[in-house]
């Protein structure tokens, strides 16, 4: 019962992912990116489904090749349930109830979110509990109070949009490539972060709002293309570098303060913006300030994937958390 040998799937956007699990060891991880939202600028939620049920069946081929593991191996199949795209989501679902129903093995249904906390857990060092896990990923900007594996509470979120889509909207202004988020980090390594100054959010407690500096920035670059228009172009580096530093400003301000009132000092962040390395930066220069223990995930699993779904899982059959075959996806799941 301690070395389930578990296949996680995870399709709740654009990435298709299988991965295998065995006694909390991911064995594999495979991820295919979708590569046609490039000349939309943005995920189109159809072509994403679409994607996913070409992608699903090697997927999951290569994922149980790679990890050297057959079909009457498995003791459970795993699935990303929400949040998402529904019709994403939906290729995964019905692709792990319909697997688990053939082979007659238990179904586990896995929180994104949860997974992407539960990612600190794939490989050592592992943080203690409890503790806290800034999570930035897509739609999503929250600070989670992690008491157990299973065990989580958000203590703060954005009131609006998330960091994330802070930085795309950003780098679209800047008329940078999709995906915006890693060009403008990149972009951002050959700028001085104090060239320009933008406003840093304050709500009250532990939560966020980035639609000001959104706007102040959509204002900062009319007003000063109206005189020089060549202003973007000339700047480009130190705007990115500045916009940069003001979003891991507002991020880490609100995380210090959780950090200090609640008396934790484990403090690690999760999901697709913890990939900037700003962000990386910037935390292990807390650290070093505030004598926090930092743990900052592999790059593989800061963004989409199912060893992130697997090893969650892993700690949900080791509950006997399973779910019945019923199960539909949940776009708007919280944690």
């Amino acid at each position: 019962m301690n070395e389930p040998t578990i296949l996680a799937i995870e399709s709740s956007c654009d990435e298709t992912s299988a991965a295998v699990v065995s006694g909390g060891k991911v064995l594999s991880n495979i991820v295919a990116t979708q590569a046609v939202h490039e000349l939309y600028g943005g995920v189109v939620p159809e072509l994403a489904s679409r994607a996913h049920q070409q992608n699903i069946i090697p997927v999951v081929t290569q994922a149980l090749r790679t990890a050297n593991v057959t079909k009457s191996d498995l003791n459970a199949v795993a699935f990303t349930r929400g949040p998402g795209l529904l019709g994403a989501l939906l290729v995964g679902c019905s692709f792990a109830k319909s697997f688990a129903l053939g082979l007659n093995i238990p179904l586990i249904e896995v929180n994104h979110m949860q997974a992407h906390i539960l990612a600190h857990f794939i490989d050592e060092p592992t943080p203690q509990f409890p503790y806290l896990c800034l999570t930035v990923s897509g739609g999503h900007t929250q600070i989670v109070l992690v008491k157990d594996h299973l065990d989580m509470e958000v203590v703060g979120q954005t009131t609006d949009d998330a960091v994330g889509e802070a930085f795309d909207k950003t780098a679209k202004m800047l008329g940078l490539p999709y995906p915006g988020g890693p060009m403008l980090d990149k972009t951002a390594a050959k700028g001085n972060p104090d060239a320009f100054q933008f406003p840093v959010g304050n709500m009250p407690g532990y939560n966020y709002s980035f639609s000001g500096i959104k706007t102040a920035v959509l204002y900062f670059l009319r007003d000063k293309t109206k005189v020089q228009p060549d202003f973007v172009q000339e700047n480009l580096a130190d705007i990115c570098a500045s916009v940069q530093n003001t979003l891991i400003k507002t991020l880490l301000k609100k995380l210090v303060q959780a950090s200090k009132d609640l008396g934790i000092k484990e403090v690690a962040i999760a999901g697709g913006v913890s990939a900037n390395s700003g962000l990386r930066q910037a935390l292990q220069d807390y650290a070093r300030k505030y004598n926090w223990n930092v743990y900052i995930p592999a790059f593989q699993y800061c963004t989409d994937n199912a060893g992130m779904i697997a090893i969650a899982a892993h700690y949900q059959y080791l509950k006997k958390d399973f779910a019945t075959q019923y199960v539909s996806p949940e776009p708007r799941l919280k944690i």
